[in-house]
């Protein structure tokens, strides 16, 4: 018998089509994605955490945006339960509109939030030099889940839709890599910064 997610959804059809990402996007089968923290003691343990479980704690903590703190999420309040049951809602309408397996959307949402190449500062001599550099995987995968969970988290506000329509419509958006979405945007917007820095 196979494990399902929130016993409705099944792992093992799920594929990660980005071989960059494979390694860390954990799609071990889980019933309810709660570990307690479990892997919560070292940044590389994270890796070990399924990936629908980070996703529903990167909704906790959206993040914040640029050096001023433009955009802030430290007002974010609430549980897991409530959290988990806005994510577990919500990809059950994924599944209605889309027809497809809700995990396989996130995973999809997650490739094509993932860039590819950003732009560091270095200082060299008594000025700042800005490079392009290659993103490790690891970092595409928290930067994919931190745009997605932002996006989220905004267009959630003053918004009549719920919590799980919002977030079923925003996976699905960027699942198709929709010129609309602020994930895709934001990501193009990088890898050409980073490419006129080249």
């Amino acid at each position: 018998m196979a494990i399902l997610l929130f016993n409705r959804w099944d792992f093992s059809p799920v594929q990660v089509k980005d071989q960059g990402l494979k390694k860390y996007v954990n799609l071990v089968p889980i019933v309810v994605p709660k570990t307690n923290g479990k892997y919560g003691t070292m940044s590389i343990h994270k890796v070990k955490m399924s990936i629908v479980e980070r996703f529903i704690t990167k909704l906790f903590v959206p993040g914040h945006k640029g050096k001023k703190h433009k955009l802030t999420s430290g007002h974010v309040v609430g549980t897991y339960q409530n959290i988990a049951g806005s994510v577990r809602d919500g990809f059950a309408i994924i599944e209605i509109k889309t027809k497809k397996n809700p995990i396989q959307v996130l995973v999809d949402a997650i490739e094509n939030g993932a860039m590819y190449e950003e732009v560091m500062g270095y200082r060299v001599g008594g000025m700042i030099s800005r490079k392009a550099v290659v993103v490790s995987p690891q970092r595409r995968l928290d930067m994919a889940l931190r745009l997605i969970a932002q996006e989220i988290f905004f267009k959630s506000f003053h918004n009549k839709k719920t919590f799980a329509n919002v977030l079923a419509d925003s996976l699905i958006e960027i699942a198709a890599n929709d010129q609309r979405s602020n994930v895709i945007r934001e990501r193009q917007r990088l890898e050409k910064e980073a490419e006129g820095a080249r």
